[in-house]
Parts: C-alpha cells; structure tokens; sequence
C-alpha cells in the first residue's frame, strides 16, 4: 500500500500545547517552548507573543528546510508529498494580507504575497526524482468579512499558478488563520470551493470537510465538483470506513487474505484478496 506524507510549518502557530492539554501558546522561555516566525510580527491570537517577522536569507533557509524535508520523505520511501499551505500555517500566513504585512518581494500584491509558496514547490520538485507527485493543501478562505483576506478567487489563481510549476493535486480546504473567523459549517460545506478551483485547473481536485456518508462522497465525485474525498476525523472514528463505503456502494474490495474470513454475510462480492 502506498503512503504519502504532508510537510509543514506551523510558523506563529506552533510552540503550542497539544490540543488535548488545552492548546494555547507555550512562552519561548518555558519547556518545549520556543520563538515563533512568520512573515510578520502579527500574532494569531492576542494572548501569543509576537512572532520574529523571516528575513529574506530566512525565508530562503525556511524554503531548503522543505526541500530537504522532501528528499528525507523520498528516502523514507513515501511515494507522495503534500504540502501543507492551509489552516493558518506559515504558507498560509504569507497568502493572506491578514498576517502579511511585509513590503518586500514577499508581500503586498497577491503575486508576491503567493512567492513563497509557489517556490517551496519549486524548491520541493528539484528535490524529489522527475514525475514524483507532490500536491498542495489550500485554505480556500479566511471565513471573515469586511476586511481584505484570502479568498476563493486568490484560491483559484494560486492553484493555477501551482499547476504550472508542476503540482499533482490541489487539495482544497478552508480557515484558519484568523481566531475570529466565522464559519458555516454543514456537511460538505467546503465542497464549493473545490468546485470552483476545478473549473480553472486541469489537475486533480480534492474536497474535504464533513463528508462523513459514502453516499454523500460519490454524489460529489458524480457532480463532477471534485476528483477525489478527503478524509481524517471520519477515518479516525471509523478505519474501516473505505470498507463501509464500499458494503454500501456495490464496490469490491482489495484486501490480504486473511482479512478474507470477516467478510460479511450477504457481501459475498465485497473482499477481493491480492
């Protein structure tokens, strides 16, 4: 079975208690704390210290860090790589005029504020051996009104631009980046925005977001408002729901055999040893 890895930096976020001890930012003076970076001084939350805003030798540092990253994840012997430019990490940070405040090459106009991440790609694909897939995972918005911030229409010129530089897949989800975002939340809510991305690129689109039903899932994938589901928390809860969804859409499933004798009764069709 193939397995893929996804590369990140939580840039302000991080230095961070574990969400199940209560979140919160841990002070660079404490234990397993430390200083933050980012693109600007601006904080996530008003209770965090200011991060230290990347220099330009930084920001190159940060982009081999990927890099090397990629190759470590190649010799590991995954054979994907997605990179992490959602939910408020550093990439994230550098797209969106809320946390971008910088008036170099790195910010300012969408074109620069979309630099760094367009170049950790590039940085990542000299990396990794030609024809090795390495995908994107976007926030499609920031999920605020009445200011400036990252957008569905940033979204899309973000992923075609990524798609010429060579990205397998944009992965698209939302939010994030700002501790007052208001979000609607519902099943498949962020559907929409993969939707609309696939309108405007040719690479595989993958949506995410409370898409708990097979049913739900296949009816996506047959509107033809994403190529591929996402799936985590639902996963989580229930492992085996590749196999669930399969029972329920008439599907076979390829599995070792001797996973062959838990085959339900009645889905005599449904495991398929390889």
């Amino acid at each position: 079975m193939p397995f893929g890895i996804q590369l990140a930096h939580a840039g302000r976020k991080a230095s961070t208690e574990k969400p199940w001890l209560g979140k919160g930012q841990i002070a660079k003076d404490q234990p397993h704390g430390w200083q933050t970076v980012a693109p600007s001084e601006s904080t996530f939350s008003v209770h965090d210290a200011a991060p230290h805003a990347l220099t330009i030798a930084e920001i190159k540092q940060v982009q081999q860090d990927f890099a090397a990253a990629a190759k470590r994840a190649v010799e590991a012997g995954f054979e994907l790589i997605e990179v992490h430019a959602a939910h408020g990490y550093l990439l994230h940070q550098f797209l969106s005029p809320i946390a971008n405040q910088r008036t170099d090459e790195y910010g300012g106009s969408l074109e620069n504020r979309m630099r760094m991440t367009l170049e950790v790609l590039q940085a990542i694909k000299l990396a990794v051996p030609e024809g090795y897939p390495v995908g994107v995972r976007l926030s499609a918005t920031d999920w605020l009104e009445s200011i400036e911030h990252w957008d569905v229409e940033s979204t899309v010129g973000l992923s075609k631009a990524l798609e010429q530089l060579g990205a397998a897949y944009v992965h698209v989800s939302s939010g994030g980046l700002h501790e007052h975002q208001s979000i609607t939340i519902g099943a498949g809510y962020q559907v929409p925005f993969a939707e609309q991305v696939k309108k405007h690129v040719s690479i595989p689109v993958i949506a995410v977001g409370l898409i708990t039903e097979p049913e739900h899932a296949e009816q996506i994938l047959e509107n033809q408002q994403a190529d591929a589901i996402g799936l985590a928390r639902a996963m989580l809860y229930d492992p085996r729901w590749p196999w669930h969804a399969a029972a329920a859409l008439g599907a076979e499933v390829k599995i070792a055999p001797q996973y062959l004798r838990c085959q339900p009764h009645g889905l005599k069709q449904l495991f398929n040893s390889f």
